[in-house]
């Protein structure tokens, strides 16, 4: 699926579009560790520790791209969003320049009341900055676009990581399922 802007991009950036929206999945080999970072992470979050908060966040990031084989990255936390008429910058991906590495940034506080942003908005915005260096540095995408796509990646990559969160069905005592 194209999105409306798909027609201003040139021939070229339509092919990567093209290339992007086709790869709907990331697979990861083992979760185990990605989802106990990710509970550490909703409960530091809590505890608005900055630095145990970007320790998790490099931790996560590290582990992902060890996984898919993608060079490793800098992740950076810092505090109230950047705001404009334009809105709230939730994350920001910097990519490698001049032989440093590249850089996520991610905002843990929201712009107009200075709360903590809810846990899973701020991992969602830490994998999708993240998928935006998938793009560059495993898929070998000279751009990275918002395609159907990535954002399949990117709940890819959500879903394997939460994937322990999901309440397990409980049964009333004195009922059994035959």
């Amino acid at each position: 699926m194209v999105f409306n802007f798909y027609n201003r991009l040139t021939s070229r950036q339509q092919s990567i579009y093209r290339q992007s929206d086709d790869i709907k999945y990331l697979t990861l080999r083992e979760v185990a560790q990605l989802q106990s970072a990710s509970t550490a992470l909703e409960e530091l979050l809590i505890s608005e520790d900055l630095s145990e908060i970007e320790n998790t966040c490099q931790a996560i990031a590290d582990e992902v791209v060890s996984q898919i084989k993608a060079p490793r990255l800098k992740v950076q936390i810092l505090t109230v969003r950047p705001s404009d008429d334009w809105g709230e910058l939730h994350g920001l991906y910097l990519p490698e320049d001049d032989g440093k590495p590249a850089k996520i940034q991610v905002w843990m506080r929201t712009a107009k009341n200075k709360k903590v942003v809810a846990f899973k908005s701020f991992l969602r915005t830490l994998l999708h900055e993240l998928c935006h260096h998938l793009d560059y540095e495993h898929f070998g995408f000279p751009e990275t676009f918002h395609t159907e796509g990535f954002y399949s990646r990117e709940s890819s990559l959500f879903k394997q990581i939460r994937a322990h969160s999901t309440p397990a069905l409980t049964i009333a005592p004195g009922l059994d399922r035959a």
